[in-house]
């Protein structure tokens, strides 16, 4: 929490950093800050208490269980815009100023959201709709698989469409993200100027470093929630996905790109210089 509202109040506070890679990288950061709220409280909550007080009531399990995969959906949709401001910035760097206005900033943003929202509203509305025969979820917290396996109906419904939302999700961010950091390779290859191929190769292996983390987390989950009896390993995989990638995004981007480093370290400066005086 600190770290990802820290870098989003630094961004929006330095005017040196309102340039469109880093606002639309506090997309991520107030994304992994809507993530934790909505997960960690209630696991803490658990912790504390014993097997026969460990309940949620449905509307709050439903509720949950729509942010923990806007949460999810949202992470990939804004790592795809990113991947597009980084072609563009690579590959067409006299027209960047042109293309990535703040209209198209503003743009991007709301596409990344609205497509998320509206996938995942129809991925809960068709396992709301079921009626329910069991009470017991057996996962760490609320998500579409856990509603769906409350029901004593048939949920091939369920289970096609929310196949659907896993390829057409992780296939287009995989395919978006593969096929610009291809043209972006291309580029460098033919470029001779070392200067850009070297900014080009830190900041993009950045943001491919947090994807790949997403990406490999995403899998995992989605393939253990086909195996009930690795239950316990799923919940360690959620835990690992929900609490330690948000964490690791604002320390990646905070540390290795070099203007939010350089605007982090002269703040600290500045207040032990006040510090001193005083």
């Amino acid at each position: 929490m600190v770290s990802n509202l820290g870098l989003v109040i630094l961004i929006f506070s330095s005017r040196s950093l309102h340039q469109p890679m880093y606002l639309l990288f506090c997309n991520m950061s107030i994304n992994d800050v809507f993530g934790a709220t909505i997960i960690i409280p209630h696991v803490l909550r658990d912790l504390l208490l014993s097997d026969s007080e460990r309940y949620i009531h449905y509307i709050s399990c439903v509720t949950q269980a729509f942010c923990v995969h806007l949460y999810g959906s949202t992470s990939h949709t804004v790592l795809m815009i990113m991947a597009f401001d980084r072609y563009v910035a690579i590959c067409n760097p006299l027209r960047y100023s042109t293309i990535m206005t703040n209209r198209m900033v503003v743009n991007l943003s709301v596409a990344a959201w609205t497509v998320a929202l509206v996938m995942v509203s129809i991925l809960l509305g068709l396992s709301i709709r079921l009626s329910r025969c069991r009470s017991v979820i057996s996962n760490l917290f609320c998500d579409n698989a856990s509603l769906f396996k409350l029901s004593c109906e048939s949920v091939l419904i369920n289970q096609v469409y929310g196949l659907g939302y896993t390829v057409v999700l992780l296939g287009s961010s995989l395919g978006s993200v593969t096929l610009t950091y291809l043209k972006i390779a291309a580029v460098c290859l033919s470029s001779k100027n070392k200067v850009l191929n070297s900014k080009a190769l830190h900041t993009c292996a950045t943001h491919l470093t947090v994807y790949v983390l997403l990406l490999v987390s995403a899998f995992i989950i989605v393939i253990l929630h086909r195996f009930p009896q690795l239950s316990d390993h799923r919940k360690v995989a959620a835990i690992l996905g929900e609490v330690v990638l948000p964490a690791l995004n604002a320390v990646i981007y905070g540390l290795q790109i070099k203007e939010i480093r350089q605007r982090i370290i002269s703040v600290f400066q500045n207040k032990a210089a006040l510090m001193l005086l005083k």
